[in-house]
């Protein structure tokens, strides 16, 4: 008997959450929320993404509380993820400016997501910043870290 495909745990930033309502990103944001309420992917939530969805529209913030808590886990920010946050600030991955999104990174690679998943394609979703949260992770120990549009991940589970 065939074995049942690995479960995709996937880091999804707020970006992702929003795009299920703007015109461009709105299908495979959708098409991505319907992966995790089928249990295709496992969702990995953060405490950062949690309060920035508190700022979100009100139908941004229902998004959350219609996925299964089956479908989610928990991975918050912690002492080992600020001081791994940090260090890509220090490394001049992002600036101090953009703090959330380094600890986006550095919540997801100790959790050891399979992939970050984001429409953040100025501070996340970029090859060069890739290489760069990968070059400090390698130094420090870490595991390396996808990040992938919602699109790269939907379509991939397709071909499946």
């Amino acid at each position: 008997m065939p074995a049942a495909p690995r479960i995709l745990r996937i880091y999804a930033d707020t970006s992702v959450f929003g795009g299920c309502f703007d015109a461009e990103f709105a299908q495979v944001s959708r098409q991505l929320f319907d992966g995790i309420h089928a249990g295709l992917y496992r969702l990995v939530l953060s405490d950062v993404v949690l309060r920035e969805l508190e700022r979100s529209p009100e139908p941004v913030r229902q998004l959350l509380l219609q996925v299964p808590d089956l479908h989610t886990e928990r991975a918050d920010l912690s002492l080992e993820s600020m001081a791994l946050r940090d260090e890509y600030i220090k490394a001049d991955v992002l600036g101090p400016r953009w703090i959330d999104d380094a600890a986006h990174v550095a919540i997801a690679t100790l959790a050891r997501a399979d992939a970050i998943v984001s429409w953040n394609f100025r501070h996340l979703v970029r090859l060069d910043h890739i290489r760069q949260f990968n070059a400090v992770n390698l130094r420090l120990g870490y595991p390396l870290i996808e990040i992938r549009s919602p699109r790269e991940i939907v379509y991939e589970s397709q071909d499946d």
